[in-house]
């Protein structure tokens, strides 16, 4: 049994969609994240290669081994949509950004990535930690989107039904490799 513990990074309290531009994490909150490292496993960690996630696998570390960060890791790509909030964008791309959240999958963000093309790349990289730490744990620091596509696996969901489940900063979401992939805990808040 191989265990992915996957946190989202600490919040970053940006608007906009916030997908491979490099925010830092507000990680003032000392005691959440002690908190936070006090009820993870002894295991490795890795994180995706943008600050947000890098600093919060720093902050919760420890003593525990440091993984290289990994750019599989990384958020959706929003493209030129990047750091723009939905409610303001432009009239000329309502039609795209409707189809965007209405039908997730394969419509991508222009000149982004679709959600599909994400849960490959997220998913890729899960199965290769999971080859690499068979049978222990791994904590695993990345971003809402980037957990959220293994949740949607580990259910089975559409990418409609997963887009409705939250993923707080700094929250746990345990999902165990026993035969097949299954949620843990989704959300957990210690």
């Amino acid at each position: 049994m191989t265990r992915l513990w996957w946190i989202r990074h600490g919040p970053t309290h940006a608007k906009g969609m916030i997908g491979w531009t490099d925010l830092p994490a507000d990680l003032s909150d000392t005691a959440r994240i002690a908190r936070l490292s006090a009820y993870l496993p002894d295991a490795p960690v890795v994180s995706s290669d943008l600050s947000r996630a890098r600093d919060t696998a720093d902050a919760l570390r420890g003593d525990r081994p440091r993984l290289d960060a990994d750019p599989a890791l990384r958020e959706m790509h929003f493209g030129d949509w990047e750091g723009q909030r939905a409610d303001r964008m432009p009239p000329e791309q309502a039609a795209a950004l409707r189809a965007f959240h209405e039908s997730p999958g394969t419509v991508p963000a222009p000149g982004g990535e679709s959600w599909n093309a994400l849960s490959a790349r997220v998913s890729d990289a899960a199965d290769r930690l999971a080859r690499t730490h068979r049978g222990g744990d791994v904590i695993v620091v990345a971003h809402m989107g980037v957990i959220l596509t293994q949740v949607q696996r580990a259910l089975r969901l559409s990418a409609y039904e997963t887009l409705a489940i939250r993923i707080a900063p700094l929250s746990v979401t345990r999902l165990t490799l026993d035969g097949g992939w299954r949620a843990s805990e989704i959300n957990h808040e210690p």
